[in-house]
């Protein structure tokens, strides 16, 4: 099994910068996909970024050129830099774990930014 810790989210105004994590344990495989989805209110959960041993990053088009993906040189953690935020950024951002075995969410930190 696969456990994620998120942290990171918090209250932020408007063009300002935050940096989440997410940090897995348990028995892993080389070759997986972790990444970022967000739910807003009134709104479906929807993709943010992913990274791949085999692909690298993708990046929905609502956050290209702002967020950035990366992970740890182990890719047991990864991070999403989050720069000039918007409002409507404003979400629950969960974190994932995927392989062939299993898929795995974290429980979800709640990123809030005002204008």
């Amino acid at each position: 099994q696969v456990h994620l810790v998120e942290s990171g989210g918090g209250l932020v105004q408007a063009g300002g910068s935050l940096r989440l994590s997410c940090a897995s344990s348990g028995r892993s495989v080389s070759i997986n996909v972790m990444g970022w989805y967000r739910q807003a209110p009134g709104k479906q959960r929807e993709l943010v970024a992913t990274i791949s041993s085999g692909v690298g990053a993708n990046y929905s088009d609502s956050v290209k050129g702002r967020f950035t993906i990366s992970r740890d040189k182990l890719r047991t953690t990864v991070y999403l830099q989050m720069n000039s935020l918007k409002p409507e950024d404003t979400a629950v951002y969960y974190c994932l774990y995927q392989d062939r075995r299993i898929q795995t969410w974290g429980q979800g930190t709640q990123v809030t930014v005002s204008s």
